[in-house]
């Protein structure tokens, strides 16, 4: 990434200053993050809701696997790192102007919860699970009684991060692809369809399954909107953002975004989950499993589309 995204004291000087074509680490590191923000808010709301017993899997299951997109994530994104010895600089400043600064500290936040609620709910799903330690058991025992506070930060932190992983793009100037405030929203949109789309292919529950196909569906048309919103938001802006606009609108990436994302990762799916629920001999994995390639498409042709945009003098 650029030093412009990070802009964060001394921090500066950890990302490679830019994020190649051929590079893969940002994108899926977007991606994970947005789908464990998606996954994580679901289970909050399904808990404050008090739905927890007619959609387990989003509270009990799904957070299950969270922890371990996290950390693949961060993986990635250290992978990018330029100065790797010095990730720890990104913790000793915060400056809320920088998305990768508190981009950083929700994370260092959000991930040591998502392990918490895990743990929490980890005999539910294994009823063989034994903590062998008893300070385990004593801490299980004592955070249980906070369950609703930690579904109510998880809500919160997961649209932050939902949102950080668009604004992480957006923030930076120099490309006039990302320069819009619209791949906030997408981003934490994207994410959240992504987690109801895990849950959809977890759950045992048909009936689980048609309420978050429902909720997946909402969600495909607010996207589409925003993209329909993103692009008329550039063709009325400068000509060099009519520029970027054209790269999907007759130019090299117009066949794999409107293919891989719109058809592919959104029409599609939603055509098929209508479908399901009405009882159509449709494989109830397909909308989900196309979901979440679409969301991945999305991520890599806006970061690799971006690239190609430039500002012109």
């Amino acid at each position: 990434m650029t030093e412009d995204i990070i802009s964060s004291g001394r921090a500066n000087h950890l990302i490679d200053p830019v994020l190649e074509v051929w590079e893969w680490h940002i994108p899926s590191y977007l991606f994970l993050g947005g789908l464990a923000a998606g996954i994580l808010f679901f289970a909050g709301l399904t808990w404050l809701r008090k739905k927890e017993a007619m959609h387990p899997t989003s509270v009990k299951i799904a957070p299950l696997i969270v922890p371990l997109l996290l950390v693949l994530g961060l993986f990635f994104l250290f992978l990018d790192l330029k100065h790797k010895l010095y990730f720890w600089r990104l913790y000793t400043t915060i400056k809320l102007g920088a998305p990768m600064s508190w981009g950083a500290w929700v994370l260092m936040a959000v991930t040591p919860l998502s392990f918490i609620w895990a743990a929490l709910h980890i005999k539910e799903v294994f009823p063989n699970w034994d903590w062998k330690f008893d300070l385990l058991k004593r801490a299980e025992q004592w955070l249980s009684q906070y369950k609703t506070w930690m579904a109510w930060a998880m809500v919160v932190l997961a649209v932050v991060l939902g949102v950080y992983t668009g604004i992480l793009f957006s923030a930076f100037n120099g490309r006039p692809l990302w320069n819009t405030s619209i791949l906030g929203p997408l981003f934490l949109v994207s994410g959240m369809s992504g987690g109801a789309a895990v849950i959809v292919l977890m759950s045992r529950s048909k009936e689980e399954r048609h309420y978050f196909a429902k909720v997946d569906l909402l969600l495909i048309a607010i996207e589409l909107v925003l993209i329909v919103h993103m692009f008329m938001g550039f063709l009325a802006s400068t000509q060099t953002q009519i520029d970027a606009a054209q790269l999907f609108l007759g130019g090299e990436y117009t066949a794999p975004f409107w293919i891989f994302v719109v058809i592919m990762g959104l029409i599609l799916p939603a055509l098929f989950e209508l479908m399901e629920m009405r009882n159509k001999k449709i494989p109830w994995m397909v909308a989900p499993v196309l979901v979440l390639f679409g969301g991945i498409m999305l991520r890599f042709i806006i970061a690799y589309a971006g690239q190609v945009s430039q500002w012109k003098l």
